[in-house]
C-alpha cells in the first residue's frame, strides 16, 4: 500500500470524541473537563475543537453569547502565555448531552472529512512558543466575532475555530493558517453585517422621526 493511501485512511477526527463521550456517559462522568482530560493533555487545540463543537449544539438563537464565552476564556489564556488550558471549575464540571454532542459532530462531518485527507505535521514553526501569544490574539478576535449576536454570521467563526483547533492538535501549520484566513474572513463578514444592521437601524429611526 502506498503511504498516501495510508494517509487517506487515517483515523477519523470524530471517533475519539464520540467514543470517549459514549464511555463517559455510560459511567455517568461526561463533563467538559473529563472529556478534555480523556482526549489528552489540557491543550489549546482540543479545547478549541470541543468548544467550537458546542456552538453547533441545537440551541435557541442568540446562544452564541454563552457558547462563545469559553472560547474567549481559552484564547485569552493563550494570548497571556498560559502553557495549558485552565477551565473555571463550574465550566469544567458542566455536564454534556451525548446525543446533542453527536449531532454537533455530525454537522461538521463535511469539514472533518476534507481535513482528514490532508492533515500531516508541517509548517510547525507556527506553533513555536514565541508565536503563541500572537496566535492567541488572532484567535481571541475570531472568538469575539462569534460572541457578537450578529444573525447569519456565527457559523463561520465557529468553523474556523474548529479548523484551527484540529490544526493545533495534529501539528499541521498549513491547516491552522487556512483556519486563520477563514477566521479573518468571518471577522470581516461579521463587522460588515454589524455595520449594515446599524445603518438600517439608523435609517429606520431617521424615518420615524
Amino acid at each position: 500500500m502506498q503511504p498516501e493511501d495510508e494517509h487517506r485512511r487515517r483515523p477519523s477526527l470524530s471517533m475519539p470524541i464520540l467514543r470517549i463521550a459514549r464511555h463517559q456517559h455510560e459511567t455517568g462522568a461526561l463533563t467538559i473537563g473529563n472529556l478534555l482530560a480523556a482526549l489528552g493533555e489540557a491543550s489549546f487545540g482540543w479545547a478549541l475543537v470541543v468548544f467550537s463543537l458546542l456552538t453547533f449544539l441545537p440551541l435557541p438563537p442568540g446562544s452564541s453569547l454563552i457558547t462563545a464565552l469559553p472560547l474567549l476564556v481559552i484564547t485569552l489564556q493563550m494570548m497571556l502565555g498560559f502553557r495549558y488550558v485552565r477551565l473555571p471549575r463550574f465550566l469544567s464540571r458542566k455536564a454534556l448531552d451525548p446525543e446533542k454532542l453527536r449531532r454537533a459532530v455530525l454537522r461538521l462531518r463535511p469539514v472533518t472529512r476534507r481535513l482528514e485527507r490532508v492533515l500531516v505535521p508541517r509548517q510547525t514553526w507556527i506553533f513555536a512558543r514565541r508565536n503563541e501569544r500572537a496566535l492567541g490574539v488572532l484567535l481571541f478576535v475570531i472568538a469575539f466575532a462569534l460572541f457578537l449576536p450578529v444573525p447569519f454570521s456565527g457559523w463561520f467563526p465557529a468553523v474556523s475555530m474548529f479548523i484551527i483547533g484540529v490544526g493545533l492538535v495534529e501539528r499541521d501549520g498549513m491547516v491552522t493558517m487556512i483556519g486563520l484566513v477563514f477566521g479573518g474572513a468571518s471577522v470581516v463578514l461579521t463587522l460588515s453585517l454589524l455595520a449594515s444592521f446599524a445603518m438600517g437601524a439608523d435609517a429606520m429611526i431617521g424615518a420615524a422621526i
